[in-house]
């Protein structure tokens, strides 16, 4: 299986800390990756740095073979990016922050209106595509904002804590809808704190505590290695003692 994303060296320091600390790994391609780590260990610094939003103090990261840095424009054309806080414009309805990103995307017009109401339907916003985004529960919004990167079904997403905010039902069903996207060849990579959400779900996890990484392998063979338990593995990776 050919690889999707690969982490070389990648370093970031602010100042005299350093928050990703040379990164060595790579997620297959059609992977659904869990990245995991507690609050501050590096999780949403290395995502911004895949999306060219962060620069990279030394070391590199590729995406699709593109190189994140230097490639940036081509990389964000083949990812759906999903950042820790919700951007959406107020003044727009949700429909027609749909049909905007459709027009940056370049979907066609076949394509756009039926996608515009399919993703809708999904994530149970017909009611309110009418409405005001500035209206909009941070739940809504949250949903909006994954309808808008999956719109144009990229190559790649990245989530950086995408179920935070959603109902039960929202959660599997954003869940089923990325099974189903990298059974189709999409990869994925998404933050989390939530672990059972993450078990449910993943076919690979990569720890990370401090800016390093602690682990990167399939999701089967940590569970062999830790009886079974997420959980154990990572309490057991990030324990400093």
């Amino acid at each position: 299986m050919e690889n999707s994303i690969v982490f070389e060296g990648l370093t970031k320091k602010f100042g005299g800390k350093t928050a990703v600390d040379r990164l060595n790994f790579a997620v297959p391609r059609g992977a659904i990756f869990g990245f995991l780590g507690p609050n501050g260990a590096g999780k949403t610094t290395t995502l911004r740095m895949l999306m060219g939003l962060v620069h990279p103090t030394s070391g590199k990261a590729f995406i699709e073979g593109l190189d994140v840095t230097t490639d940036s424009i081509k990389v964000r054309n083949l990812v759906g990016y999903l950042p820790d806080e919700v951007f959406l414009y107020d003044y727009l309805t949700g429909r027609q922050f749909l049909e905007f990103v459709a027009d940056i995307r370049n979907l066609s017009s076949e394509n756009r209106k039926s996608r515009i109401e399919h993703y809708l339907a999904f994530f149970d916003l017909e009611n309110s595509a009418g409405d005001y985004t500035a209206n909009y529960s941070f739940g809504m919004k949250k949903k909006l904002a994954l309808a808008g990167i999956v719109i144009h079904r990229p190559a790649v997403l990245l989530l950086d804590e995408p179920f935070n905010g959603l109902d039960p039902q929202a959660v599997k069903d954003f869940r089923e809808l990325l099974q189903s996207m990298s059974k189709a060849g999409t990869t994925v990579m998404f933050s989390s704190h939530v672990l059972e959400v993450v078990e449910k779900l993943v076919s690979h996890v990569g720890i990370i505590h401090h800016g390093s990484l602690k682990i990167s392998a399939p999701l089967k063979e940590i569970l062999e290695n830790f009886d079974g338990s997420l959980e154990k593995a990572f309490f057991s990776l990030i324990d400093s003692k």
